[in-house]
């Protein structure tokens, strides 16, 4: 990002009325200032912060943080906690401190949660005791035992406390874009067995964030549901479109097909995002109803993370009303790159992902390396404020950005004649199930460990709820017996995290391959795609966006 851009992003939001910093903690004091009393969130248990209590609730962590646990500016701080108020104070707290913080999505167990706390070279890493079955504390003791000079510091619904009058002097902001520095780490699990780690400015999550704003024409006045783990670099845009535009969120620990939409509906939402999954459970919930709209102040239905049935879009706009599913794309490296708006025509927001944001160059490059047009199919490359600098392993960068600078997405898609984007596929080797990305080469690394797997593949099917499936297809070693259960066992003991075992099993007498030994996945899809769907007999189908 340079200073032009930085320049727009803030006379756009005046243009608004809304809010602009160059800091998250900037942004944090000035709504505080603005709108003291209104909420900016709201949880299912009744917890309330208004934006005055979360600038204080910021600064007695940060001070404790600070005093006890020796975070300063420039500390590389991993986190891994449930959607909950004390998850927002906390990134409050870290960006008063100055502090690089490391958001990690509660799925992510020993293998990922290890090397990310590794490489990041965190000195802190903050977790539940145990949530959802799971032993956050064991897990994380168990890891800081081998990484000298790591912490751990294990919190539920209390933060640390002390008097703010202990902490250092605010940063001063940035003088520059360029000088901006980085404030985020963001972990996504791309085509590679190891999280690749995104590194993301204030300035670059704010741009998103203001841009999802613009598209969505939110308003004070809004009542945006926040259901899915607010670790993802989409939760902190949520925050900051709050913080910008002054608009409450509705928060909960994890998304429930039943009670989520019933605090929802009890909440006045008008706002109901975020995904397929959850647009799903509200249309099933409105069917269940005994009359009326579930939501009646409902506006729009925003969307991403996973692919959305056209359908869907006309079902939620005829059956609870509003203008219908107002969806965008990008990555964990480039949020909300392109997104359709309110005012867009009903087919372009049923059939189109919209158009680019504003700052955003993004072209489409045939398989040939030259310039798609409209209406062709090519790898979606884009530049823009919202993109990151790179990756924390800088080697990643050179197969990440294209000689002209744009950063290589790795999805296939195709722009329209009235600049409207349509995602097509992928070329990166990568399942999205729930808007949770799964890397095939993980877990085929994994099952390869075992004697009785001869080979194997992991592809993703279409599943009209959860957006893909995994299904692993193996052949099994001669003289060996190979099932569904001593798959889910295995790599649940190797660590993997719940939402990337596969829930498919399909056995074969050989995986094929190409001349050269690529598998051919094609060909799986194809043969497998209306295949069986096999439950986990040991672990429950995680609900929408569940931090399972």
């Amino acid at each position: 990002m340079d200073d032009d851009a930085r320049a727009q992003m803030e006379q756009r939001a005046n243009a608004r009325g809304w809010l602009f910093a160059p800091t998250l903690w900037g942004l944090i004091e000035a709504r505080a200032a603005a709108t003291p009393d209104a909420v900016l969130a709201r949880e299912d248990t009744g917890n309330e912060l208004t934006f005055a209590g979360y600038r204080d609730a910021c600064l007695r962590a940060a001070a404790g943080l600070y005093a006890d646990h020796g975070v300063r500016a420039g500390s590389s701080v991993s986190w891994e906690l449930p959607t909950w108020n004390e998850s927002l104070v906390l990134v409050g707290a870290l960006c008063r401190l100055g502090a690089r913080q490391n958001p990690l999505i509660p799925i992510y167990r020993h293998r990922e949660v290890g090397f990310i706390a590794s490489q990041s070279e965190a000195s802190l890493l903050i977790v539940p005791t145990v949530y959802r079955s799971f032993d956050f504390e064991a897990m994380a003791r168990e890891l800081a035992a081998d990484r000298p000079g790591l912490e751990v510091l294990v919190v539920d619904r209390d933060l640390p406390d002390a008097d703010p009058s202990v902490l250092p002097p605010v940063e001063p902001a940035p003088a520059s874009a360029a000088d901006a520095p980085v404030r985020w780490l963001f972990y996504t699990s791309g085509t590679t067995a190891d999280p690749k780690g995104a590194t993301h400015t204030d300035l670059t999550v704010t741009a998103s964030a203001l841009a999802m704003a613009e598209c969505l024409d939110m308003r004070a006045d809004d009542v945006s549901a926040l259901v899915f783990p607010f670790t993802h670099i989409g939760g902190i845009g949520w925050l900051i479109a709050s913080l910008l535009t002054g608009c409450t969120l509705l928060t909960t620990e994890a998304f429930d097909p039943t009670g989520t939409p019933a605090f929802l509906a009890a909440n006045r939402v008008t706002l109901a995002g975020s995904g397929t999954p959850f647009h799903l459970a509200y249309l099933a919930a409105q069917r269940a109803a005994d009359g009326g709209s579930i939501f009646p102040r409902v506006r729009s239905y925003p969307g991403g993370g996973a692919p959305k049935p056209p359908q869907l879009h006309h079902d939620l706009k005829a059956e609870i009303g509003g203008i219908g599913i107002v969806s965008g794309y990008g990555l964990t490296e480039a949020p909300i790159v392109v997104m359709a708006t309110t005012e867009d025509p009903d087919q372009k927001l049923a059939d189109t992902e919209g158009r680019p944001t504003p700052g955003v160059d993004l072209i489409v490059v045939a398989l040939d390396g030259s310039r798609a047009g409209p209406g062709q199919e090519g790898e979606i490359r884009l530049k823009g404020p919202q993109v990151i600098r790179g990756y924390l392993d800088a080697a990643l960068d050179a197969d990440a950005f294209d000689e002209e600078g744009y950063f290589r997405s790795g999805d296939l898609g195709i722009v329209d004649e009235q600049g409207y984007v349509i995602i097509t596929g992928r070329l990166k080797d990568v399942i999205i199930r729930h808007g949770e990305n799964i890397s095939a080469k993980e877990v085929e690394d994994l099952l390869y460990e075992l004697p009785a797997v001869a080979d194997v593949a992991v592809i993703g099917l279409p599943d009209p709820k959860t957006g893909e499936r995994a299904c692993a297809v193996v052949a099994v070693a001669e003289g060996q017996s190979f099932d569904f259960a001593t798959m889910g066992e295995y790599l649940r003991g190797r660590g993997l995290r719940v939402n990337a075992i596969p829930e498919q099993l399909e056995l074969v007498d050989a995986v094929p391959r190409n001349p050269a030994g690529k598998i051919l996945k094609h060909n799986l899809r194809e043969q497998f795609a209306p295949g069986r769907a096999v439950a986990a007999p040991t672990d429950p189908t995680p609900t929408p966006g569940g931090n399972a």
